[in-house]
């Protein structure tokens, strides 16, 4: 391997360890929850406001994130982006009221917001259609990665040291990335760069919000909840407006839309996302629950439950390792059908979980849905990414993690929802006073709180056995979801991505580029 190769994998490395951080913060403030209720004082409504504030922040900023890579450059931005994000974990770690963390977080949402899209958008320019599955497949398994080790070393943090270390660990991370992006990784920006469309960052960006905040509060409140109603509606209607406003631009000699919709052309463009966003979809279902399940079920504590999650990561890397060597020779089409499928096996397993089930049975179920996805994932992301030319990979690794991050959002409410009801149609409360039996109906952790305060056996074992059954219900509305994932791949995914060519002629190749800057 050449020095010049050399470079462009350890730049890969670099983009990994951003992704692996953004990934990491998705998750790392769980654990730390009932701390900050209990040091900050904070309500229930503010710690919702301390996930809520990062997540409507990173939906809203997606789309223009991938337009300002495009038009000033990639590398300045992603740094400027993990300065951001460094910054705003200083800011979270020494936030001394409610008000303060919510603004720090609102700012790390839109570090983070920059720093996925920017990470992909710079691998269609740098490596060629052989070598981009590798680096692709890097990142992304580094941003799932991120997502169960926030409980690992959340807990072992929370076990050691105040929360504020929670967010501090954040800080070494993204040093040692912005020192590897400056070194190691080539600048770019597209030659014929995005006009600035302000009027279409409004109404994605307002969009985006309006939809990420109305599932969220579907997701606490119920589907009948007025406000979360409102909020959909008007998402909905402001992505319409932006959908129309993109056409009209488009139909223009001289517009620039913020995304060209003739993206969506694309058969490997439009269903990798989608694809993606499947993935996504029932992954979170299973870092939704499992957690509790540890936590609440077995009695782990918050190191312990983390720890308990390290099959899935090993699942994980090993299906993106396979994945990674055979490509060439399966082509995605296979792989990401083969991956949905295990991951559809090991979600059915999960599926029969009982109260008194051992661990061991968790561990595998749940490192076969790790392998599917390692498979998966990658491979979906980069289909859609082999289609794009190398002037629209900032906008199109964009639009890939909007769907991602909405549906995600999305898929969580209404799993959530699934949980809910039929943890409260199964629960049995007995007569125990009804302030208790509400406080038992509103999570399993109340649940085993009351009962334990109670010091009733039958109420701890009915709140652990209705979780037990919402678990497993929701668990096989993910595993019929990864079915339908499997179908789609099959039917609908290309067997190889076709790398789009734009109106200005041929795109030249990858390796014609920043390579030989490295």
């Amino acid at each position: 391997m050449s020095v010049s190769d050399a470079r462009r994998w350890w730049a890969v490395g670099a983009l990994a360890l951003s992704a692996l951080v953004v990934g990491l913060d998705t998750t790392v403030l769980n654990v730390a929850l009932p701390t900050l209720a209990t040091d900050l004082e904070a309500s229930t409504s503010e710690l919702q406001w301390f996930a809520n504030a990062y997540n409507l922040v990173f939906a809203a900023v997606l789309l223009p994130a991938g337009l300002t890579g495009d038009r000033y450059g990639r590398k300045k931005l992603l740094v400027v982006a993990l300065v951001l994000f460094g910054a705003a974990s200083v800011g979270c770690a020494y936030s001394g009221s409610t008000d303060a963390l919510i603004w720090w977080r609102a700012l790390l949402g839109l570090g983070a917001g920059f720093i996925f899209p920017l990470s992909l958008s710079v691998l269609p320019v740098m490596f060629s259609d052989e070598e981009r599955p590798k680096a692709i497949g890097m990142v992304v398994t580094a941003s799932a990665l991120g997502l169960p080790l926030g409980p690992i070393v959340g807990g072992w943090l929370l076990d050691n040291f105040w929360w504020g270390s929670v967010f501090l660990i954040n800080v070494p991370m993204v040093a040692l990335a912005i020192v590897a992006v400056l070194l190691l990784l080539p600048d770019s920006r597209s030659p014929e760069p995005p006009g600035l469309d302000l009027l279409g960052v409004l109404l994605s960006s307002a969009g985006l919000a309006g939809i990420t905040y109305g599932a969220i509060k579907a997701g606490d409140k119920g589907w009948g909840d007025g406000t979360a109603l409102t909020m959909l509606i008007g998402g909905v209607v402001l992505m319409l407006l932006f959908v129309v406003w993109q056409r009209h631009l488009a139909a223009r000699p001289e517009g620039k839309p913020l995304v060209d919709l003739s993206l969506f052309r694309s058969p490997a463009f439009t269903w990798g996302a989608v694809m993606a966003t499947v993935v996504s979809f029932a992954l979170f279902g299973l870092l939704f629950t499992v957690p509790q399940y540890y936590q609440a079920v077995l009695g782990a504590d918050a190191l312990g439950t983390g720890l308990r999650l390290l099959p899935i990561i090993g699942g994980i890397i090993v299906g993106a390792r396979v994945g990674g060597k055979v490509t060439a020779k399966a082509g995605p089409k296979r792989l990401v059908s083969v991956g949905f499928l295990l991951m559809a096996v090991g979600l059915f397993m999960g599926a029969v979980t009982d109260i008194d089930t051992s661990y061991g049975y968790a561990a595998t179920w749940i490192a076969v849905v790790g392998l599917g996805t390692g498979l998966a994932l990658p491979l979906a992301v980069d289909s859609a990414l082999g289609a794009l030319s190398t002037e629209r990979s900032g906008v199109g690794s964009a639009v890939i993690q909007t769907v991602r991050q909405v549906g995600g959002t999305i898929g969580v409410a209404i799993l959530g929802t699934i949980l809910t009801s039929s943890y409260h149609s199964h629960l049995e409360v007995g007569s125990i006073p009804d302030r208790a039996a509400d406080a038992a109906g509103e999570s399993v952790s109340a649940g085993v709180l009351v009962a334990q305060k109670l010091h009733s056996p039958d109420l701890l074992s009915s709140v652990q056995e209705s979780f037990v059954h919402g678990m497993n219900v929701m668990l096989v509305v993910c595993g019929a979801i990864a079915l339908v994932g499997t179908v789609l791949a099959a039917l609908f995914m290309p067997q190889q991505a076709k790398r789009e060519q734009t109106g200005t002629g041929p795109v030249a190749p990858a390796d014609a580029q920043p390579r030989g800057a490295l």
